[in-house]
């Protein structure tokens, strides 16, 4: 039987990979975005499995406000990375750090 802490642990693993994936990728901007993605990912199954173990729907409620600001991240993201594309010709993290005011 699956129990509150193989979720946990699941959880726990998919939050480890995406600070791994931060750390260990400094190239791609996209790739960064995907691991902040996949960080509130964790954190939205975490939030269901203590909903429902617990018997409650406020996890869940959470879940959803989570999902919203990831969606607004993502579209903002991705608008701010065409538009640095269209000025530098790349999307790499060294290459955007002088900007100019």
């Amino acid at each position: 039987m699956i129990t509150l802490q193989h979720y946990l642990l699941l959880g726990g693993i998919l939050f480890a990979i995406a600070i791994a994936g931060i750390f260990l990728n400094r190239k791609n901007v996209i790739v960064l975005l995907m691991c902040i993605e996949l960080m509130l990912l964790a954190v939205n199954f975490n939030f269901v499995a203590f909903s429902r173990f617990l018997g409650d729907l406020e996890g869940q409620v959470f879940v959803f406000f989570i999902l919203t600001v990831a969606a607004a991240e993502a579209a903002i993201g991705l608008a701010i990375l065409v538009v640095l594309f269209r000025q530098r010709r790349s999307i790499n993290v060294e290459e955007l750090d002088a900007m100019k005011g």
